[in-house]
């Protein structure tokens, strides 16, 4: 008994081999492209919020889920951009009224303490008016008061004063008095004007330079 043994050629062999490893790849690749769409929509669904519901969702539910979370955070993003907005608008315009109320009053103005037989003087003037400084401290030095210390803070278009004295001598008795009108008579022009002059002028935080005199 005979065989018959039939030789192909190594190409045609080939050609049939290859339609097989085709298939094989493309079932690779699918599987590797499922098992990473799985790990993606896996990793989706833990970044949400917890879910109530004891079953688990489907892929769908999960994709439909995330949608309406990241519109969620959008809309409280949204609102929380819009509200500080509104804040810092807030207090810009109070920042403003604030320091215009401070920094740039429309006169000069004075606030005068007594104690015992010292002044604290504090003086606000503009930087075209500083002169009324110097007639304060003329006018000191007039009623025999010792000036003990004189500071002073610059804000905007406006100069804060500080000036402490002290009352000497036979001018205790009626000394405060008299320079206290004096003084207000030189910033406000008249008595009959100090009724309407608002204080108190204690309040602002003053940052003092010392006045060499």
């Amino acid at each position: 008994m005979g065989f018959l043994f039939v030789s192909l050629p190594v190409e045609e062999m080939d050609q049939r081999s290859q339609p097989t490893s085709t298939k094989i790849e493309r079932r690779i690749i699918e599987k590797n492209r499922r098992n990473q769409m799985k790990f993606l929509y896996s990793r989706l669904n833990s970044l949400l919020p917890t879910q109530n519901s004891k079953e688990p969702l489907s892929l769908p539910d999960q994709v439909d889920e995330a949608i309406n979370y990241i519109r969620s955070l959008e809309e409280k993003l949204k609102k929380s951009q819009e509200r500080k907005e509104s804040l810092m608008g807030r207090k810009r315009s109070y920042t403003c009224t604030t320091y215009e109320a401070i920094a740039s009053p429309k006169s000069p103005q004075i606030e005068i303490r007594e104690m015992g037989s010292s002044l604290q003087i504090v003086l606000i003037t503009g930087l075209d008016n500083q002169y009324i400084f110097y007639e304060a401290i003329h006018i000191l030095h007039e009623e025999q008061a010792d000036v003990l210390n004189a500071n002073f803070s610059i804000a905007g278009d406006s100069i804060f004063h500080v000036v402490h004295a002290e009352i000497v001598g036979s001018s205790f008795d009626f000394g405060a008095a008299k320079i206290t009108e004096r003084l207000k008579r030189l910033v406000y022009g008249s008595t009959s004007d100090l009724e309407l002059q608002p204080a108190d002028l204690w309040d602002y935080n003053i940052h003092p330079d010392p006045w060499e005199f």
